[in-house]
Formats: C-alpha cells, sequence, structure tokens
C-alpha cells in the first residue's frame, strides 16, 4: 500500500498522539492543507485512484497466486 494518501488529517508520530490525550483546549490539531479548493480535491482524488489501483493490484496477484495453486495441484 503506498504510504502518501492524502487526508484531512496529518498523521502525528507517536509522541505527539501522546500529548494530544492531555491537550483539553485542543490546541494541537494539525490538518494537511492545500493552497486552493482545487488543489485539494485533485489530491483527494489521485488519493482515490492510488487506492483503486492498489487493490486492483492486489486481487490481480492474489488471483494469480490462487490460479498457480490450482494448476499444480490439478
Amino acid at each position: 500500500m503506498n504510504g502518501s494518501r492524502f487526508t484531512l488529517y496529518a498523521h502525528p508520530t507517536f509522541w505527539e498522539g501522546v500529548s494530544r490525550l492531555v491537550d483539553f483546549g485542543g490546541l494541537l490539531k494539525d490538518y494537511n492543507y492545500s493552497s486552493s479548493d482545487q488543489e485539494a480535491d485533485y489530491r483527494a482524488l489521485l488519493s482515490d485512484w492510488e487506492a483503486i489501483g492498489d487493490d486492483l493490484l492486489s486481487a490481480y496477484r492474489k488471483f494469480l497466486q490462487e490460479h498457480q495453486e490450482n494448476h499444480l495441484n490439478g
């Protein structure tokens, strides 16, 4: 799976996550910002298509693996 998926929320480190447990004022909220709505839409759509591509590749590899096992056993 690709680690560059676009999400609204940034992924905090372990210690940032621990510090958020006591952040009662919500000061440590961190978002991924885009310079425009169009850029945000582009990044989100690109991330969606990357996820679809990853899913298709995973299904294809699983199909090949099962097909080879069936071919060897049959």
